[in-house]
């Protein structure tokens, strides 16, 4: 479904079968992928999924385990290849994953400055800023760190990437309910404060997460994308269901008879 027009950006496209390639055209969406598959073998982690994702917003990617969402997402990142289809992503992107991989034994004043060394377009002050509003003490190794804490270390470290697009990949999944609104709380205003039109795409099996942070959503079930639209059109459009949740949970019902 296609999205909002954005300012045009640069693209990157992935085919199928290919080493994959660099669009330089310009682009109105922050991804687009048109007949996209992975499979593993005979299994097949994503099915002819199309869809236009709108830039400059949070947006929830949700569905039960195994759905498909973090192929998706790693599809998006470049760390996959796709089988078949295509993907164009738009500008550079942050990527958070769902065990938000930090170096247990460097600190985070070291995390900082590594990610100064790996990326040109690294926001130093942006950086350290993040991390000091979250609480962090910069001498502290990473290892020491609560799961809330590493979550927003790794937050801190895809921000300052100045990326256009943001992916996180459930990275609230093993926080506890307060370090889970922390975190949700922390990307809104990365996102208030960057100031650049950054899209964050936020993927969860948890529907209230999605509801709360995001203003558009897609649902992922048995591999392919089974619904996607703003929050507020899918709601007003069903207005039989008092939730998104119970919007969510009709479509995978649907599905599965």
């Amino acid at each position: 479904m296609p999205g909002p027009r954005c300012q045009p950006g640069v693209s990157r496209r992935h085919r199928a079968g290919t080493g994959g390639g660099v669009d330089l055209s310009p682009v109105d969406y922050a991804i687009e992928a048109n007949g996209l598959g992975k499979r593993y073998g005979r299994r097949w982690a994503l099915a002819e999924c199309t869809l236009t994702v709108p830039a400059g917003q949070v947006i929830g990617l949700v569905g039960p385990n195994g759905a498909g969402k973090t192929t998706l997402l790693e599809l998006a990142a470049g760390l996959l290849r796709p089988t078949t289809g295509t993907i164009m992503v738009s500008g550079r992107v942050g990527f958070v994953a769902q065990d938000t991989p930090v170096y247990a034994g460097l600190s985070v004043a070291g995390h900082l400055r590594m990610g100064q060394a790996l990326n040109d377009r690294w926001d130093a002050g942006l950086a350290r800023r993040r991390v000091i509003e979250a609480g962090l003490d910069l001498r502290q190794r990473a290892g020491r760190l609560s799961g809330g804490q590493r979550a927003q270390l790794a937050l801190a470290l895809a921000i300052a990437k100045r990326p256009g697009l943001l992916i996180l990949d459930e990275p609230v999944a093993s926080l506890d309910p307060l370090a889970r609104r922390q975190f949700l709380d922390s990307v809104a205003e990365a996102v208030d404060a960057s100031g650049e039109g950054i899209t964050v795409i936020f993927s969860s099996h948890l529907v209230a997460d999605v509801e709360r942070a995001c203003g558009y959503l897609i649902l992922l079930a048995a591999s392919q994308v089974r619904l996607a639209g703003p929050v507020d059109s899918l709601l007003a459009s069903s207005a039989r269901f008092a939730s998104l949740d119970d919007l969510v949970i009709s479509y995978l019902r649907e599905g599965s008879r």
